[in-house]
């Protein structure tokens, strides 16, 4: 699977047959060069073609598959034109948020999101008034479908992200389900960053003479650094605690295999006074945003997860991945580590194995053409400055797009009413119920008290510490 003949030779969005109004959103949105896996796909999808690309998180996929999808989209005719199945309700927030900045050339365009996790009446309400774009879950999309709440009748694209994932999760007979309702004149796209034979089977039931483009998963061998310990297994939550603190970085991911072993290290983390949090498939919704939120917003040093958890995050400048368990699968570990070293960035990957674990860095050791580069544990001495503390805080504030509270009304009522710099005032994320603002750790309790005494928007609210 590789690059088609008709891939965009200059990487220059300003090369595809966009309109015009398309194309000047892009460039305010700064999309000037195409990232490989658009350039490789885009010029397919924009004649209509179905299409199975392979590519990682972070590779510009939103923009792969909504730019065709928004293209082919009539805003002046209120039914659902296109559905976005992913795997997390958190990717599901990512995909509509940016199909909505892509989305602003186009006049009232409605982009709702349905998912589990949190009541359905609020989805309904939305899809009552009307939505050209679902973006959601496969269990809630089926579950809207079969109340009759959600018509697809009219459907122009399906795009499955994340399709490894999803089948990983078990959402094959959802996927299924809602595939076959789905108009047979439709384009469907299927975003995968594996390719394990369940996609090529998917791929034959429900696709029409798929076009495949793969770019490489590979990164380049400078950009990111990568070093391997060997550890006894009762030994790797210890170790996680020095090599942060050998290298101190200012955020961490830290995979591992099991919900358990994620328990143990967050456990282990925090008793050497480390800001650590943990997030895996069990946790409440609410306690998945929350903890998502202080990581994205800097407001913890340490995100331990497993695979699927993490699946959807997606942290700009991450500067390190720690694994702590080597994953069986060595495209899983290229998805990893491909997590940090994003842009023009350096990034450094960690992995610590037990001697059972050695054939599957072997199987590493393959996929990338390299040796693994072993160093001694007994060399990791801590830097000065003890345990790392975050520099920002979370303030979470009840209340949020539903009392049609704004980032904007935040940052003014911080600034304006309460006199702090706009640079004390870290990201502001507004989601349905809630309102989550980071702050420099320094005037977090300070602000805190006044915003339960002061007003947001001329409303009082109600704030609290995370």
């Amino acid at each position: 699977m590789n690059a088609p003949a008709g891939a965009a030779e200059d990487g220059a969005f300003s090369s595809l047959p966009l309109p015009p109004p398309v194309q000047d959103n892009l460039r305010q949105l700064g999309y000037l060069q195409m990232t490989p896996i658009q350039a490789a796909s885009l010029p397919l999808t924009l004649q209509g073609k179905d299409l199975i690309a392979q590519a990682r998180t972070g590779s510009g996929k939103t923009a792969a598959f909504g730019l065709p999808l928004l293209d082919k989209l009539n805003p002046r005719w209120f039914a659902v034109q296109a559905l976005v199945l992913c795997p997390t309700r958190e990717l599901a927030d990512q995909v509509a948020t940016e199909m909505r900045r892509l989305g602003r050339a186009q006049d009232n365009l409605k982009v709702v999101t349905v998912y589990g996790g949190v009541p359905s009446r609020k989805q309904i309400a939305s899809l009552d008034n009307g939505a050209h774009v679902v973006v959601g879950t496969p269990g809630r999309v089926l579950d809207l479908m079969r109340r009759g709440v959600l018509d697809i009748g009219q459907l122009r694209t399906l795009v499955l992200d994340e399709a490894d994932r999803m089948l990983d999760m078990g959402f094959s007979a959802d996927i299924e389900a809602v595939a076959r309702q789905c108009p047979a004149e439709r384009q469907t796209l299927l975003f995968s960053a594996t390719y394990p034979e369940g996609i090529a089977q998917l791929a034959k039931r429900f696709m029409r003479q798929p076009e495949m483009v793969q770019v490489a998963a590979q990164h380049s061998a400078g950009k990111i650094r990568q070093h391997w310990y060997e550890v006894e297994p009762r030994a790797k939550a210890e170790a996680v605690a020095r090599l942060l603190l050998h290298f101190r970085p200012e955020s961490t991911l830290v995979f591992c295999n099991t919900k358990q072993q994620c328990r143990d290290v967050v456990q282990a983390l925090r008793a050497q006074g480390f800001s650590a949090l943990a997030l895996y498939g069990e946790l409440e919704q609410r306690e998945r945003d929350e903890v998502l939120v202080q990581f994205a917003n800097r407001s913890i040093s340490v995100l331990v997860a497993t695979d699927v958890a993490a699946r959807g995050l997606d942290i700009a400048e991450l500067p390190a991945v720690i694994n702590v368990d080597v994953t069986p699968d060595a495209e899983i570990h290229i998805h990893r580590i491909g997590r940090t070293g994003r842009g023009e960035a350096e990034g450094l990957a960690l992995n610590l194995v037990g001697m059972d674990e050695m054939g599957s860095v072997g199987r590493i050791e393959q996929l990338q053409g390299r040796a693994s580069e072993f160093f001694p544990l007994d060399e990791l001495t801590p830097a000065p400055g003890g345990a790392l503390v975050p520099p920002m805080c979370t303030i979470q504030i009840v209340g949020g797009r539903k009392e049609k509270i704004r980032a904007g009304d935040v940052m003014g009522a911080m600034c304006a009413d309460f006199g702090y710099a706009r640079e004390q005032i870290g990201k502001i994320a507004v989601n349905d119920f809630s309102t989550y603002v980071a702050v420099e750790r320094a005037i977090a309790s300070e602000a805190c008290a006044r915003l339960n005494a002061g007003r947001v928007k001329g409303k009082s609210v109600k704030a609290r510490l995370l």
